[in-house]
């Protein structure tokens, strides 16, 4: 059974959310929150909410087991942009783009192999 669980709107790019993202694909849902703990990127404390949420969800709702859960999709698309302008020199203005993201995750539970 799979858990998902989203955040939209974040106040970051989707590029710099991607290399956060990129390390953690794949892991443990543990050992991924120890990575996150442990990065210096503002990406890494939004996405550690994520997975504390979507474990949350896991163990409350669908009664699975913490250890088996780990992170079998884990996506940054893009949000929408907010247009801001700024004065510039000569009466002209220089344009700011402020870039959201939406983040999608899946954790699944890890099926025990026997042998």
């Amino acid at each position: 059974m799979d858990v998902r669980a989203t955040a939209r709107y974040l106040p970051i790019s989707a590029q710099k959310m991607r290399l956060v993202c990129d390390q953690v694909r794949g892991m443990d849902a543990d050992q991924a929150l120890t990575v996150l703990r442990f990065m210096p990127h503002k990406g890494a404390g939004l996405l550690s909410k994520l997975i504390e949420s979507a474990i949350a969800n896991a163990e409350m709702n669908f009664e699975m087991n913490r250890q088996d859960l780990y992170v079998a999709h884990l996506a940054a698309n893009e949000g929408p942009r907010m247009r801001r302008m700024k004065a510039g020199a000569r009466g002209r203005y220089k344009p700011r783009v402020k870039r959201s993201t939406h983040l999608v995750l899946v954790l699944t539970e890890r099926q025990e192999e026997t042998a």
